[in-house]
């Protein structure tokens, strides 16, 4: 492709034909402003505070959706061009709903950003007829509140292109429009598979996890309640940017101090229940591949995906691993062995998780996942949640000296650390299976064929004397292509890992909010990844099989992997759901 010459605010600037005046911008580190653009995904030029003026032509243009061409002149901080992003904000909140001190947005608004940075002070200019819509909050986890939307279409744009789900888009046209689903029905109306990823996209607090933190505030305070918490494997990847530390710093030891300081009865790794995660469901592929179930198994760990499957391909619900995701085996864990050896009755324990995932909040109301009347999961909390509560509790966070979690739950491996990054289930999942067909202990534990942020990947690995083929899927928009490719005879595979997020948990619906400039400019999923990769290899356990509280509670309690007391307890059923 051939190359432009132009100039930016007077500067030369070489870029490939057909690359927009916002990227030519970016190249040569100014920053142009924007609201509704999301790379890659979202360019539509509708929120019109990326305009910039192009010598020569009529009026201001959107930098995003405009091509560059040669000898253009830009000028992207003129009086015009700052006179014109003021007036479209001020446009913008005419109709917000500007409650910022209560927002779950405050100072993490990309709006109210853009507001101080170009001074609009006079919010009410544009007064008049303000829309006013009712709050959707009708599934247990997430709130849409379309008084606070800007009519970005960022959520729906991921939600139709990211996840291939498309269950919202804009309603009514002119001053009427506004953002939901067809017909006016709620999210739990239609087949929304609960991801999030609309919130993290969301440039404002239009959109948000249902907050449970109350939840958990008043189980604390109850003296009846033995109030056990843990945080899933990417939790510790991803906590500290709530905190301003640099993405992709492991903040596990501070995390557990913080969660000590906040008056838990005990705090435990789901890390560990990964680890359990792996038993059964390796044994489960290794009994599938000796002819005892459907192939190709696939994953159960991401409720998204799963609720995803159940929605739009269930006739692939049989191939789904019965075993339970980390969070659900924690649970139950906790309310059988643990509540055993603490000397607690199970409906006692309050058992409350910390997960990169607001379907977790779906997930832990399945009836699947009840046990002898009990729920495995009593509270499931964000990321994000978690970090209000350690601000509101007043904890000094990044003065917090690192601790570690309990020992009855709290020694997981390096296998168990990775699952929160694509390809780290498989990966885990392989280092267990490999040795047990294998029968002997394997040289190299990693598997770099499945690591990666792309949103399918393919390996073949000889174990035992069989070509085992196997797949690592994120977004479930890669997801549907791939069960499609199957279902027409174009790919074949024994085990395919799926989460519902791209990247995987480390980009989860629930995970800190970063701006589409950082999601543009910084590869979050790698840096959050890297962090779960380095963890894993200093472990001094890297396999789930070698964990020793993995095999003292197999020898005490469970008996052996896929025995019928571990069925009873760690694994689940699914069921086939409407479009």
């Amino acid at each position: 492709m051939a190359d432009v010459t132009l100039k930016i605010n007077g500067l030369p600037v070489t870029v490939p034909a057909g690359t927009t005046i916002l990227d030519a911008a970016n190249s040569v580190g100014i920053k142009i402003p924007t609201l509704c653009f999301l790379k890659d995904i979202n360019a539509i030029g509708a929120c019109r505070i990326c305009v910039v003026e192009v010598k020569g032509a009529r009026s201001l243009v959107a930098s995003c959706v405009y091509p560059v061409a040669n000898n253009m002149e830009v000028f992207t901080n003129t009086p015009a061009v700052r006179k014109s992003r003021k007036t479209t904000l001020e446009l913008i909140l005419s109709t917000h709903d500007k409650k910022c001190l209560s927002c779950v947005r405050n100072q993490n608004c990309e709006l109210q950003t853009l507001c101080n940075e170009y001074g609009v002070e006079d919010v009410d200019r544009f007064a008049g007829t303000k829309p006013e819509y009712e709050i959707e909050d009708t599934n247990p986890y997430l709130v849409r509140d379309n008084n606070k939307c800007v009519l970005c279409r960022r959520c729906v744009a991921v939600c139709r292109h990211n996840q291939g789900v498309g269950v919202i888009g804009a309603n009514e046209r002119g001053f009427a429009t506004n953002i939901g689903s067809a017909f006016g029905l709620d999210l739990k109306d239609v087949p929304c598979i609960a991801c999030g990823q609309c919130i993290v996209h969301c440039p404002v607090g239009a959109l948000h996890e249902k907050d449970d933190t109350q939840k958990v505030w008043d189980a604390i305070a109850d003296p009846e309640k033995h109030v056990v918490i843990a945080p899933a494997p990417s939790v510790r990847a991803t906590l500290g940017e709530c905190f301003d530390m640099p993405i992709g710093t492991n903040v596990e030891g501070k995390m557990v101090a913080a969660m000590h300081r906040l008056g838990f009865d005990a705090v435990v790794d789901v890390d560990v229940a990964a680890d359990f995660t792996i038993m059964e469901e390796g044994t489960e592929f290794i009994k599938r591949l000796g002819g005892e179930g459907p192939l190709p198994l696939i994953t159960s760990c991401s409720p998204g995906w799963v609720k995803y499957c159940e929605h739009y391909f269930p006739e692939f619900i049989p191939n789904l691993s019965s075993a339970k995701s980390p969070q659900g085996m924690y649970g139950a864990l906790m309310k059988s062995y643990y509540a055993e050896k603490m000397g607690v009755a199970p409906s006692k324990i309050c058992v409350v998780s910390v997960m990169p995932c607001t379907a977790k909040k779906f997930e832990r109301t399945r009836e699947q996942n009840i046990v002898d009347g009990l729920e495995d999961i009593d509270i499931s909390i964000t990321t994000r949640e978690l970090s209000r509560m350690i601000k509101l509790a007043g904890i000094d966070f990044t003065a917090l000296p690192d601790e570690e979690f309990d020992p009855i739950f709290g020694g997981a491996t390096g296998a168990a650390h990775i699952f929160g990054a694509t390809g780290g289930v498989m990966e885990a999942a392989l280092r267990t299976v490999v040795e047990i067909l294998e029968k002997k202990t394997m040289e190299s534990v990693d598997y770099h064929e499945v690591r990666g942020i792309e949103g399918i990947k393919e390996a073949t690995y000889n174990v035992a004397g069989t070509e085992v083929k196997v797949a690592v899927v994120s977004g479930t928009a890669n997801a549907g292509k791939l069960l499609t490719e199957i279902k027409e005879g174009k790919r074949n595979y024994h085990f395919i890992e799926v989460m519902a997020c791209p990247g995987g948990c480390v980009n989860g619906g629930g995970q800190p909010l970063q701006s589409a400039y950082t999601r543009a400019h910084v590869d979050l999923k790698t840096l959050r990844a890297k962090a779960l990769y380095s963890e894993d290899e200093a472990c001094v356990y890297r396999k789930s099989h070698d964990n020793p509280i993995v095999k003292k509670v197999y020898e005490e309690y469970l008996g052996e992997p896929g025995s019928h007391k571990a069925h009873h307890l760690l694994h689940t059923t699914y069921v086939a759901r409407g479009k």
